[in-house]
């Protein structure tokens, strides 16, 4: 059994397909223990029952199309218009505008690719330094994964609703909890970007309001999106899917049927290449459970829970540790396998120390989102490089401040529940 267990490990260093991976080793632990191999499908069908799942494709596929069509551009110019005068104006509009845009699309490396070509030679012509204005740019394309509809903390919900847990976790209370902690960090990047640039000239002109209405009436029909979608899931009018439902047929009927930067016949393509992304997170999400099931009748979330209480004592080193792991795995683990794979055997243990299923999956994602900028291997690294033709380890010194800073929002998230608890 333990040879078949490092054949499957070798093949996944070697690249074989996760799902696969993941597929093999749980039906060799569920023969091992003599169980029905059925219980693989059954698990994949319990899945496809939960109704919550429905927005995850839906959500994707309303952020592709945005990716596809003048949106970017159109809030850039917003956000430009209304905040470019300002000295540093450039970088909030940078910090703003990815954060917005990794919410909807759910991938930070998609950001740095659609808005990099916007933001990074524009803050070049202002002057801005070229280390400064790397980091900025790489840094922010990690931005807004804990604010909703951002999928990572939908498949977060999902993954701790099948461990049925005494404390449940809604979709919504993720989404509400990830708002504070996420400002925080936008706060901070902000301001580290005022106090650098403080000292330099304005890289706009002084602030106009016809150019400002010009703007937002450009904009006027993505503007309604988040409070279309967070209003209606916050007042309770929508449940995530039905709000995930209406985000997509919106999204459609702007770029596609008003606006028409999205030609009708070009729709299917972009159908494809979303769901190409959900079928990947699906088959994985489907096997995990599976997998997650035969560690708890193996009872290893318990066997990791002794073995940590064993050698940790109290919470607030239990909570360091984590952040080291965390950050450790967001290098080498991208945010999707990460959450089904690692949440339902750290989760049982978090709560042995107190800790909150919802906090903790603030701290998780918040670790995660850093461990992209994290060195030697973390993604946005090396998407950052070869996006903007620079030595990767340019990239490494020019985001090192920017690590810092969100360094320190992590542990403030971690050693402070209130942060992402207050809405509960």
């Amino acid at each position: 059994m333990i040879w078949l267990m490092g054949l499957l490990l070798f093949l996944a260093i070697l690249g074989a397909p996760l799902f696969v991976v993941i597929a093999a080793g749980s039906l060799l632990g569920f023969n091992h223990a003599e169980i029905d191999l059925s219980v693989l499908g059954i698990e994949m069908y319990r899945l496809a029952e939960m109704p919550v799942l429905a927005a995850i494709p839906l959500f994707t596929f309303a952020g592709y199309l945005l990716g596809e069509s003048n949106a970017p551009k159109r809030l850039v110019a917003i956000t430009q218009t209304l905040m470019g005068w300002l000295p540093g104006g450039l970088a909030f509009i940078a910090l703003i505008a990815c954060a917005f845009f990794t919410a909807f699309t759910g991938a930070s490396g998609v950001t740095i690719v659609a808005l990099g070509a916007l933001l990074y030679p524009a803050m070049l012509q202002a002057d801005y330094s070229e280390r400064f204005s790397l980091g900025l740019v790489t840094t922010s394309g990690s931005l807004g994964l804990l604010f909703a509809p951002s999928l990572p903390l939908i498949l977060y919900a999902v993954v701790v609703q099948q461990m049925e847990l005494s404390q449940p976790v809604s979709v919504d209370a993720l989404f509400k909890a990830g708002a504070v902690p996420g400002v925080l960090m936008l706060v901070l990047l902000g301001g580290w970007s005022f106090w650098v640039n403080r000292n330099t000239a304005k890289e706009a002109p002084p602030f106009k309001i016809k150019a400002a209405l010009r703007a937002l009436k450009d904009g006027m029909w993505e503007l309604p999106l988040p409070v279309v979608v967070l209003g209606g899931i916050y007042s309770g009018t929508f449940a995530v899917s039905e709000a995930a439902a209406v985000t997509a047929i919106y999204v459609v009927i702007v770029e596609v049927f008003i606006l028409r930067e999205v030609p009708l016949p070009q729709l299917p393509r972009v159908m494809r290449e979303s769901m190409t992304m959900v079928g990947g997170i699906m088959i994985i999400l489907g096997v995990s459970l599976a997998s997650t099931n035969y560690l708890i009748y193996a009872e290893a979330p318990e066997a990791l829970f002794e073995w940590v209480g064993a050698h940790v004592h109290d919470r607030f080193t239990f909570l360091l540790l984590l952040n080291v792991f965390l950050l450790a795995l967001g290098a080498f683990l991208d945010i999707f396998s990460a959450i089904v794979l690692v949440v339902p055997l750290i989760l049982p243990v978090a709560m042995g120390y107190d800790i909150h299923p919802v906090h903790l999956g603030i701290i998780f994602l918040a670790n995660m989102q850093l461990g992209y900028l994290t060195p030697p291997v973390g993604l946005n690294l090396f998407i950052s490089s070869y996006r903007f033709d620079r030595p990767i380890t340019e990239v490494y010194r020019a985001c090192l401040p920017f690590i810092a800073l969100l360094l320190l929002s992590v542990l403030l998230i971690t050693y402070w529940p209130a942060l992402s608890l207050w809405a509960l």
